[in-house]
């Protein structure tokens, strides 16, 4: 006679597993302000470039280090909150990074300069870094392992809400308000969201935290500082091979090899880099990296192209960018059952290519495409983006055990953070070049000294072309041509990016049968989960 199965104990208290779906609520509206922020500012990029009062008349330059300044102190410092998430508490991290990103709003909202907009972003940035990996750590310890793919669906689908909300958002306030208003905006929901997590989140913690790697975190933040500032550098002068560019890439290089080098001989890494010795956790790692790196660079120029070339308001902006938010919203927690029936690697694969070729779609538009193709193409990316992000989260996070949830958070959420800085450094040089070299010949009627200036980006021709009146015609064609050539060029570099990765997530992450459990694993955490 066999022996009755046992039911499997619940490692969630159940005063907590009763309030699980309130408590995501709230992890939800914290991520929320992290994601509205930066989808708030891609509609507002044009606004700051404008010369004041209106604007703070950014450079191209300086417009990419506003948002290269937050995601690099985010990217530089998550493993360090992710392990201080994991040793003083994540309810505690949370509420010190939201009361940080909050005070960083307020001032960003009051930059006088480039200069001090770059340095309060960093601040900002500095709060995001506690708040990103400590809800997708706490949800992990609410919820027991076989709702984790759904709750980390719904998760997933607060980023497509945030990217909803947040350009329709800033164009609203960019029609009544001052540029400010699209960071102060921040500061009401960061009250409301301290208040629900002080009254709903437990605090949880790794029983066996380890120390804190101060020197690593110093190399990791030089290093990816030295080399975005290169390629950014690269871009702004239009030359690559100029000894500057050439240093400070080869600077920052060096700087992050010898972070590695650190990581693997320190007895307390800030990044255990024997994680990635499983190919499945890799690889999801990876794609997470090259799709953010493909976006990122792609929303960055798409901004231009509605606004600049085609004569949109922000708000229309924000209108247009609508699409692509829905299809995350629709399709990221639905993404799990696509899993179920056809395993990660299929429909991460997929997702990739339909990223891509979305992509791709970008080299057909010019200054009078029909807008609903530009919409079409905004959804199908949503949509790719949808079953990207759920189950490679799903795998990050199930492939280590539970109380290491913070570290696996961080993992996931600097590789996406490095991913997007690098798109917009590396895409954003690109259109850079190739708008400089495309409208060069028609800036030999500008006095020397203003010729550098006018060809950084289209807004900077398209301002020196309104001062010439009626002479300046020429030039705004000649601007809006060479933009549309850059994009058409930087759009190509961005899906090559997308085929990469679905490359690398084919051969590499789990079919509908996921992998045995690897001898460092706990049995009752396989790698891989996600892939059933």
């Amino acid at each position: 006679m066999s022996s009755p199965v046992m039911p499997i104990p619940s490692r969630v208290p159940e005063a907590v597993h009763r309030r699980r779906w309130a408590i995501l609520g709230v992890l939800m509206l914290s991520l929320l302000i992290v994601v509205l922020d930066n989808s708030i500012l891609n509609v507002a990029i044009k606004t700051i470039s404008t010369p004041e009062p209106t604007g703070l008349g950014a450079t191209q330059s300086e417009l990419e280090w506003a948002i290269n300044a937050y995601t690099l102190v985010f990217a530089g410092l998550l493993f360090t909150a992710g392990l201080l998430g994991d040793r003083l508490g994540r309810k505690k991290v949370l509420l010190g990074g939201l009361v940080v990103f909050g005070i960083g709003s307020a001032l960003a909202a009051m930059s006088g300069s480039p200069l001090q907009l770059i340095a309060f972003r960093a601040v900002m940035g500095l709060g995001a870094a506690f708040v990103m990996p400590a809800t997708l750590a706490v949800l992990m310890n609410v919820f027991e392992r076989d709702e984790q793919p759904k709750a980390i669906g719904i998760w997933a689908g607060g980023v497509g809400l945030a990217i909803a909300i947040g350009p329709i958002t800033g164009g609203v306030l960019l029609d009544h308000f001052w540029w400010g208003s699209v960071f102060l905006v921040n500061v009401p929901i960061v009250l409301i969201a301290l208040a629900l997590m002080v009254w709903l989140v437990p605090d949880s913690r790794d029983p066996s935290p380890g120390r804190i790697d101060l020197f690593g975190v110093a190399l990791s933040v030089v290093g990816l500082v030295l080399l975005v500032y290169g390629i950014i550098k690269g871009g702004q002068l239009a030359d690559f091979t100029d000894p500057t560019v050439l240093g400070t890439v080869v600077a920052g290089l060096a700087v992050l090899v010898a972070f590695v080098l650190h990581e693997k001989r320190s007895d307390h890494p800030s990044v255990d880099v024997t994680y990635f010795k499983n190919r499945v956790f890799s690889a999801a790692i990876c794609a997470i990296a090259l799709v953010f790196f493909a976006l990122m660079g792609v929303t960055f120029f798409s901004v231009f192209y509605t606004q600049s070339v085609r004569g949109y308001s922000p708000l229309q902006t924000g209108l247009l960018m609508l699409p692509l938010a829905v299809a995350q919203l629709l399709f990221a927690p639905r993404a799990r059952l696509v899993v179920d029936r056809f395993g990660v690697r299929a429909v991460c694969t997929g997702g990739l290519l339909l990223v891509a070729a979305t992509l791709t779609a970008f080299t057909l538009f010019d200054s009078d495409t029909p807008i609903w193709l530009l919409e079409v193409v905004f959804f199908l990316m949503g949509t790719g983006m949808a079953h990207i992000m759920t189950p490679t989260s799903v795998v990050i996070m199930q492939a280590l055990p539970r109380e290491k949830a913070g570290s696996a958070s961080a993992l996931s959420n600097t590789f996406r953070q490095v991913g997007g800085a690098l798109g917009i450094a590396v895409l954003g040089s690109v259109l850079s070049t190739a708008y400089r070299n495309g409208v060069e010949d028609e800036l030999a009627v500008l006095p020397e000294g203003a010729r550098h200036t006018a060809g950084e980006s289209i807004e900077a021709t398209l301002g020196i072309a309104a001062k010439l009146g009626p002479k300046g015609e020429p030039l705004v064609t000649a601007a809006n041509d060479s933009f549309l050539h850059a994009m058409h060029v930087t759009a190509v570099w961005g899906a090559g990016v997308a085929v990469l990765g679905a490359l690398v997530v084919f051969l590499f992450l789990p079919g509908r049968t996921p992998p045995e459990p690897g001898p460092s694993q706990k049995e009752d955490e396989p790698v891989g989960a996600a892939g059933r």
